[in-house]
């Protein structure tokens, strides 16, 4: 969304001109519906609240789209716009700072949660009860201890410690949650010592 005028279209809202130019008048009328209306004030105030929200989440692509939905929540609220409350252009610049902080905020989560993913998914297969258990015995023992587990239990642990594979990569070969397939590793792992008789 490119503001088609620049700041200097802005009307104030304390004009007391008559007419349908100022804010105050736009607004009454964006709050009966009229898309005219809607259209002359998105084109006096564009300029404005794209630079707030540009200011605020700073990626020009997004800023537009915020725009827009700023826009798209004017014109479906406007008429809950209390003018005793404050001004037009302020309720509009409120809103759409709100929607930028939200985008911020969303897009900040998005990347933990994918740092977390990437964190997770490099994580080297040993945890440290595996790392306890094959430094204390022999690979053969554990081989024999293998027998005592459960299958799934088995498979799991038998593609983590043997076959090299990941957390990740074990639950997409076994078509499992990852979360799944950790527990099966770990809870093979502590039969596994209990088995044996070692203690970690």
């Amino acid at each position: 969304m490119t503001p088609m005028r620049g700041p200097a279209s802005v009307p104030s809202d304390d004009s007391s001109s008559e007419g349908a130019g100022t804010l105050p008048d736009l607004f009454r009328l964006v709050a009966r519906g009229n898309e005219s209306a809607f259209a002359d004030l998105y084109d006096a105030t564009a300029a404005r609240l794209h630079g707030l929200v540009l200011r605020v989440v700073r990626d020009p692509a997004q800023a537009e789209e915020v725009t827009q939905e700023s826009y798209l929540e004017i014109w479906r609220t406007a008429s809950r716009f209390d003018p005793s409350r404050g001004s037009a252009l302020s309720w509009m610049m409120t809103i759409a700072h709100r929607r930028s902080v939200d985008r911020v905020r969303s897009a900040e989560a998005t990347n933990r949660r994918d740092n977390r993913y990437h964190e997770q998914s490099q994580t080297l297969p040993h945890d440290s009860t595996a790392e306890a258990a094959t430094s204390a015995i022999e690979a053969k023992r554990v081989r024999t201890a293998l027998h005592s587990l459960t299958e799934v239990q088995r498979e799991a642990l038998e593609l983590a410690y043997f076959g090299g594979y990941t957390h990740t990569e074990v639950a997409s070969m076994l078509d499992l949650p990852v979360g799944t397939a950790k527990t099966r590793i770990r809870d093979g792992l502590i039969r596994l010592r209990d088995t044996m008789g070692v203690t970690l």
